[in-house]
Parts: C-alpha cells; sequence; structure tokens
C-alpha cells in the first residue's frame, strides 16, 4: 500500500447504525451521555465517531457527563495512544 493512502478496514457504516449507540444504557451509576460516548468510542472508527457525535449533541446528551467517581469521557481516555484525536472532537462538539 502506498504510504499517502489510508487503510480502510470493514465497510462504511451508514447513520442508522451509528445512531445505535444513542441506545446504550448504563447498568452502574454513570451518566447515560459518559456511557453512550465509551460505548461509541470502543465502537467506531474516527471519522465515525465525529459523526457520531453530531447526533448525541443534537440529541441533547452531554459530552462532559460523568462515572461514578466523577471523571468524564476526555478524563478517562487522556492517556490512551490515540486519545488526542478523540478530545480534538470533544471541544469541538462543546462549541
Amino acid at each position: 500500500m502506498r504510504k499517502d493512502k489510508k487503510q480502510v478496514i470493514g465497510d462504511e457504516i451508514g447513520d442508522e447504525q451509528i445512531k445505535l449507540f444513542l441506545d446504550f444504557e448504563p447498568v452502574d451509576a454513570t451518566s447515560p451521555s459518559l456511557h453512550k460516548l465509551i460505548k461509541a468510542y470502543r465502537g467506531l472508527r474516527i471519522d465515525d465517531f465525529e459523526r457520531f457525535l453530531g447526533f448525541f449533541v443534537e440529541a441533547g446528551y452531554d459530552v462532559d457527563g460523568k462515572d461514578e467517581q466523577g471523571r468524564t469521557f476526555v478524563e478517562l481516555i487522556k492517556d490512551q495512544r490515540n486519545a488526542a484525536e478523540y478530545i480534538e472532537l470533544i471541544e469541538k462538539a462543546r462549541g
């Protein structure tokens, strides 16, 4: 593969499939908003996560939802390898 080409793994997913991540509900005291963000982070590629955030904000969810220990999504992922891209998207979603 040429260096200037990104490798794409898997098929393109549609908006309806991305919106399914809005249906996940927590089983503990984690806020529903945070739970949905974590599920989407784990299950979607960065481009699809960006599309998800549009639906997420449009549905009225909070990008700063917290878990039982009071940590936000950004605080939970900040030490991970690709976190910077996701944190940038969260900051854009905040407006």
